[in-house]
């Protein structure tokens, strides 16, 4: 704290809210400093780069703009709101000075952004705190085996401002090397270079970056995820499968209702499948080394493939499920029920399943308002299978919704999204947009309340 703050800490306090790697962003301060003065301030501010973007929004005349832009009578209840709150603290028996003022140390107006900011964070009812989580941003980034993609909200997490998407192939060759390929790891950083070009015409609160699975079965990961790194300006996390299977179920789930699960949410990305069940929480998951680049590069040799290659995959596909069934039991006892009442809702997420209902819609360019929650049978999807699988890739590339740089991997993608449709016996998948970038938004905005 001493850190953050620039100096020791003048009075007791407690760390409410934390980012999600445990550094403090909001304090609680104790009604009095240690030398007995008066502490207006509850709630403080410290994150660094919370701190440095809202000193940005003030001196940009933040402060006049949030006055004017607030309720006055939603401004003085918020006011009187915090001092209650913060008069709560006193001790019965204190006698002597006490602290006055609401939010930043007053009862009118708006005095100091940080202040107000620091209690909505921290779950006040504070409307100037809101306008300033609007003028704030969150960018998340995702970097898989196949592409590298990136989201941009406001600090709500409410508003997207940017969703980029780009093909990078950043696991090419690793599940045969055991490494990733410099040409890849320059694609990539080629990619994030302009990623950060447009993270830095907004006001960014909060980063968070992720890897997956090429970069967690590489021996070189370090090589990327330090020079990563060091382009965007925050850590890169090499994420495990279990996590990254619960946010994106978390990210799938946002906008469904729970009356409507349980739900097997299901991730199909180029280096490995994310299998999480639940309702409105994931309550079991298991993470699958079965992905569209990985099968293609071990099982896809000729053009069109042959029919003993699919068999192949098909097969090994099937023992992968075989453990994953164990798995989920294992975690929730109340799947197998599920699964054989048929009670379960399937909902497929990522390129694999967005492509597979984009080429059955049969769209000229990409539309994300028609694939999301696109109900695509189990008929559609072997029709689409068996059209992509016979065809050679120099035909293969002209069907609507298929993108040119994804038509050498779709065909294992589809054969492991209809490998599962099969095995579980799933009669309709859910397609959605939301997906791991969008729980990764919402690990970021929602950030990690200490008092729960």
């Amino acid at each position: 704290m001493t850190k953050l703050l620039g100096r020791p800490p003048e009075c007791a306090f407690e760390v409410v809210v934390r980012e999600v790697n445990g550094v403090p962003v909001v304090i609680r301060n104790a009604p009095f400093l240690r030398q007995g003065r008066p502490m207006p301030t509850l709630y403080w501010l410290v994150g660094s780069t919370h701190c440095r973007q809202v000193a940005k929004l003030e001196s940009q005349g933040g402060v006049r703009t949030a006055e004017a832009a607030v309720d006055e009578e939603a401004l003085a209840a918020a006011h009187a709101r915090y001092a209650s709150e913060r008069d709560a603290y006193i001790p019965a028996d204190h006698e002597g000075p006490v602290p006055s003022g609401g939010v930043g140390g007053t009862m009118r107006g708006v005095k100091c952004l940080h202040a107000h900011y620091a209690w909505y964070l921290a779950g006040g009812e504070d409307p100037v705190g809101r306008w300033v989580a609007q003028q704030l941003s969150t960018a998340v980034i995702d970097c898989g085996t196949n592409s590298t993609r990136m989201l941009i909200t406001d600090a709500t997490g409410e508003n997207t401002l940017e969703r980029r998407f780009t093909l990078t192939r950043l696991g090419e060759g690793v599940n045969a090397s055991g490494a990733l390929k410099p040409a890849a790891i320059e694609r990539t950083l080629a990619c994030l270079r302009g990623y950060k070009r447009v993270m830095d015409r907004y006001m960014i609160s909060s980063v968070r970056a992720v890897s997956t699975s090429a970069v967690r079965d590489s021996d070189n990961r370090s090589d990327f995820l330090n020079a990563a790194s060091s382009l965007v300006g925050k850590e890169f996390e090499c994420l495990p499968g279990d996590e990254e299977a619960r946010l994106a179920f978390q990210g799938a789930v946002s906008d469904l209702r729970p009356s409507d699960g349980p739900f097997l949410v299901v991730d199909i990305g180029g280096g490995s499948t994310e299998l999480s069940y639940g309702v409105n929480k994931c309550e079991s998951s298991v993470s699958l080394n079965l992905g569209s680049v990985r099968l293609t590069e071990q099982y896809m040799h000729h053009d069109p493939p042959l029919a003993e290659e699919l068999s192949s995959c098909l097969s090994i596909i099937k023992l992968h499920l075989d453990d994953a069934v164990q798995h989920l039991n294992s975690q929730a006892s109340t799947f197998s029920n599920a699964l054989a009442e048929k009670q379960l809702q399937m909902v497929g997420v990522a390129g694999t399943v967005t492509t597979a209902a984009s080429v059955e819609i049969g769209l000229d360019t990409y539309d994300r308002d028609r694939i999301h929650h696109f109900r695509m049978t189990k008929a559609a999807v072997e029709d689409v299978f068996r059209t992509l699988a016979v065809e050679p890739l120099s035909d293969r590339v002209h069907n609507p919704g298929l993108e040119h740089d994804r038509a050498d991997v779709i065909v294992a993608g589809v054969c492991i999204l209809i490998g599962i449709m099969r095995f579980f016996g799933f009669e309709e998948c859910l397609v959605s947009e939301c997906d791991l970038l969008d729980g990764l938004i919402q690990s970021v905005t929602g950030l990690q309340s200490v008092d729960g």
